[in-house]
């Protein structure tokens, strides 16, 4: 009786389906037969199923490598172009050192094996034919490791551009959220005629991102929320013992995220504003950790939020210290920052102006109910003298310690 060809379902049909193939095998069956189409059927039915019953074997990188260099007749100094040194050679053929995105790529295009082979079941889809867009060795490798940014790095810190693609690849795909604006990408406003490193400004805006983010509460940011009148508010925060943490809740309380993050070197900051999606961040770095700066820099950020940012301006950085910034966006910061703390009207009549007195630094503050050292701060900045009421600054402290919960990871604390 003539057996039908089947789907395969369970082990006992494909038991049986080999046991047949295997019989039609042994005949000697005619070209163009029945028995002879049958034999090709009954071939792809057990070829599917053992296709979907077995999974397909991926081959080891390592192992692939070594294989092309036996097809090439490669030796080891062959790989020097494709791997690095020859100690690194060494290491990555003996499987002491993980191969890096460069590696790869360069073992790739220049010995045409398979992407999936070298990068592995699960790993990114890279396109490996095409050089990177962006340089990763520029990014500020060193303290972006010792801030903790590259948790599974562990080989030593010399590695650190060998595998620079690898890390900052893992570190970036933190923020690749589906309706999340890509701000990697973002148009950066600096003020100042020092232009900061663009790669560490970029790392800083993400470290502050990341924060923001998880402080997140149901309060929503409200347009035209900030007036004269709430900046004058919170400058009146400063008068208490605990003013930057009231700041931090004033601002929560409104919808707008408070980062402190220490600055990146060679970005020369002291902060920013900045979006993410609608809501609103202001970051500073405190890198001068005084009261009189936090306050300014505070204010002078709030500002930017209250009339400057926008969706095609989503982040603005400063650079507080630059004299020479003669920028639109920033004299209106400055301005309104400068009106909030001490309005001109009160300054042009007060004592301080000309006596640069404690007293009258005290007098002035109380009337404006501020603190005293942000008197302090105006009368230095305006004469230039930093050594005037010295004893005004110092007596109010470090702003950093109202917040460790922020700071806790920082190597600067």
């Amino acid at each position: 009786m003539k057996q039908q060809v089947r789907v395969i379902k369970t082990e006992r049909d494909y038991d049986a389906a080999v046991a047949h193939l295997s019989a039609l095998m042994d005949k000697e069956i005619k070209s163009g037969s029945t028995e002879e189409g049958e034999l090709e059927l009954l071939a792809l039915v057990i070829e599917s199923y053992e296709r979907a019953k077995v999974p397909a074997v991926m081959l080891d990188p390592i192992d692939a490598i070594h294989f092309r260099m036996d097809q090439q007749g490669l030796a080891h100094k062959d790989m020097g172009p494709f791997i690095g040194s020859a100690s690194k050679v060494s290491e990555v053929l003996s499987r002491k050192r993980p191969l890096s995105l460069a590696m790869i790529r360069r073992l790739h295009k220049g010995l045409g094996i398979p992407a999936d082979v070298l990068i592995g079941a699960g790993g990114e889809d890279i396109d490996l034919s095409a050089d990177p867009q962006v340089d990763y060795t520029k990014f500020p490798l060193q303290e972006m490791h010792a801030r903790g940014l590259f948790p599974n790095f562990t080989a030593s810190a010399k590695q650190l551009k060998d595998y620079a693609e690898d890390l900052v690849r893992s570190f970036l795909r933190n923020f690749s959220e589906p309706g999340r604006p890509t701000l990697l990408r973002a148009p950066l406003h600096q003020s100042g005629a020092r232009v900061m490193d663009e790669y560490a400004l970029r790392v800083w805006q993400l470290c502050v991102l990341k924060k923001a983010r998880g402080m997140r509460t149901e309060v929503e940011y409200k347009h035209n929320t900030i007036t004269d009148g709430w900046l004058r508010d919170l400058a009146k925060l400063s008068a208490f013992e605990h003013g930057p943490r009231l700041a931090h809740e004033y601002l929560r309380n409104h919808g707008i995220a408070l980062v402190i993050e220490d600055h990146f070197d060679k970005t020369y900051l002291d902060g920013a504003a900045m979006l993410d999606g609608g809501a609103p961040i202001v970051a500073l770095t405190l890198r001068h950790d005084r009261f009189d700066n936090f306050w300014f820099a505070l204010l002078h950020e709030c500002v930017h939020v209250q009339k400057h940012l926008a969706p095609d301006c989503v982040f603005i950085a400063d650079n507080l210290d630059d004299k020479t910034q003669s920028d639109k966006l920033e004299d209106e910061a400055n301005a309104g920052a400068g009106e909030a703390l001490i309005p001109e009207e009160a300054w042009s009549r007060s004592s301080v102006r000309i006596s640069h007195s404690a007293e009258d630094a005290a007098a002035l503050a109380y009337e404006l109910r501020i603190h005293p050292a942000i008197i302090a701060g105006r009368v230095r900045r305006q004469t230039g003298d930093w050594r005037l009421l010295s004893g005004l600054i110092t007596a109010a402290g470090r702003v950093r310690p109202h917040f460790h919960d922020q700071l806790s990871n920082s190597t600067n604390t």
